[in-house]
């Protein structure tokens, strides 16, 4: 029993050590290297931080671009997404109750024009981004709210349309929080 314990608590400690203290240290390294030295990517407006680049926000007034919904209620504490399958009845009420919701807010749009992602829950609930169409259809809601032209609005989902890395990998996206500031400043 000696021969196999004491290998085994020689285990355990270098595992403590390695897991607790090296590769702790490790990760936190490389998180000071990343942007804002791993405290979040903050966005700010006239020096107040309003959000989080990398976490959803509910924006749910017609003279903003809507979020995507979130099943964790856009609390980061409680990231989730719905965990329901898409035959669950209870997922396809909440779903329903979105497209109803948005077909109310925009009108001239037609059910099947609206992407699945302004309907549905992203898997962790706090989906920081759209993809450019569901941005874009949102357009004509926000510019007769704002009395701004559709041209101008197109434009400014352009300009914060981010494109797959490399030209290869991952869809392209728009940020929602860093578009609906710069429509707050009248970009």
């Amino acid at each position: 029993m000696k021969a196999h314990l004491l290998p085994a608590l020689k285990l355990t400690l270098v595992c403590v050590i390695f897991f607790c203290g090296v590769y702790t240290l490790l990760i936190f390294g490389i998180a000071q290297a990343a942007p804002n030295h791993g405290e979040g990517e903050t966005v700010s407006v006239g020096g107040k931080v309003v959000g989080y680049s990398l976490e959803g926000q509910n924006f749910s007034r017609d003279d903003y671009f809507w979020s995507r919904p979130s099943a964790a209620g856009y609390n980061a504490a409680g990231s989730a997404g719905s965990n329901k399958g898409p035959s669950n009845p209870d997922y396809l009420k909440d779903v329903q109750a979105h497209i109803d919701s948005f077909l109310v807010h925009n009108p001239g749009v037609r059910r099947e024009e609206i992407p699945a992602e302004l309907v549905t829950y992203s898997g962790s609930g706090l989906d920081p981004d759209l993809s450019p169409a569901g941005a874009l259809i949102q357009v004509k809601r926000i510019a007769a709210v704002r009395h701004v032209p559709e041209d101008k609005l197109i434009a400014l989902v352009g300009r914060y349309t981010e494109r797959p890395l490399w030209g290869i990998f991952g869809p392209a996206r728009v940020n929602v929080l860093r578009l609906n500031t710069a429509l707050e400043k009248g970009e």
